[in-house]
């Protein structure tokens, strides 16, 4: 009995593709799926709620009262009895004590600490650098490496197309990730995420310099005025900028 041997395909042709390994096909899918799991989680962390108009609630964004109160009340502090006493001890110990205060509470009343944990690690930090340098202008320096560590991560999610406010709005809008696959979605996300890059840009430009000057009366000032409040406008004008054109698929999915 003869054993038949495979035939090439004649010269110029090819054969049939090879099927495409599960496992490759779950590599190729590995990046999209990474990204979508960390916009669930993204999403479910987020404090983005959508009110009955279609906006989001800008003062649940901003972490509500509390979470106002725990990110501006420690700099406020230190900024008030530093200009009154032009002394950086108590200024510190007043702003390390108004965040421990915060974190107490929330022991307290048994509420998440994450928020309360990150500020009074943020304040001590900043504290220490002042305090080590014996430079008040010091304590705003962690700011400035977190903003711009920020900015290069919105950077990078628009050059690889996984803009971050597409990440956090699309759950908010009911979209998921799904509006990657809708060109002018995604490009509304980047411009979007290109408008917050902006407003942590504007702080860098308005408060490095005064930072550089010691000026920390302006500085401190500069630093409420562009926290929460420039933040909270920034993100309303992304939220309008990037909503869907009424009448088109996906405004019927984020009206769903």
């Amino acid at each position: 009995m003869s054993q038949q041997t495979p035939q090439e395909p004649p010269e110029g042709q090819q054969g049939p593709a090879p099927e495409q390994a599960p496992e490759q096909a779950q590599d190729q899918a590995g990046p999209a799926a990474g990204f979508a799991q960390i916009a669930q989680e993204m999403a479910a962390k987020g404090a983005l709620v959508r009110k009955d108009n279609g906006h989001i609630d800008l003062l649940a964004a901003a972490g509500g009262v509390r979470g106002i109160a725990e990110s501006v009340l420690p700099g406020l502090v230190f900024l008030v009895v530093f200009t009154l006493t032009r002394d950086l001890t108590p200024a510190l110990v007043g702003s390390v004590a108004m965040a421990a205060v915060f974190l107490v509470a929330r022991l307290v009343q048994k509420t998440p600490l994450t928020q309360a944990l990150a500020g009074i690690a943020g304040v001590v930090l900043s504290a220490f650098l002042a305090m080590q340098t014996g430079k008040a202008e010091n304590y705003y320096l962690i700011g400035f490496v977190t903003n711009a560590a920020y900015i290069v991560a919105m950077v990078v999610s628009n050059a690889v197309r996984w803009p971050v406010l597409g990440l956090l709005f699309g759950y908010a809008r009911n979209e998921g990730v799904g509006w990657r696959g809708r060109p002018e979605r995604l490009r509304a996300y980047r411009v979007a995420t290109w408008i917050l890059v902006g407003v942590m840009a504007l702080r860098l430009v308005v408060q490095l310099p005064l930072y550089l000057a010691g000026m920390v009366d302006a500085l401190g000032a500069m630093r409420l005025i562009m926290g929460v409040p420039l933040y909270a406008f920034g993100l309303w004008i992304a939220w309008l900028v990037s909503r869907p054109v009424k009448g088109s698929e996906a405004a019927e999915v984020a009206e769903g």
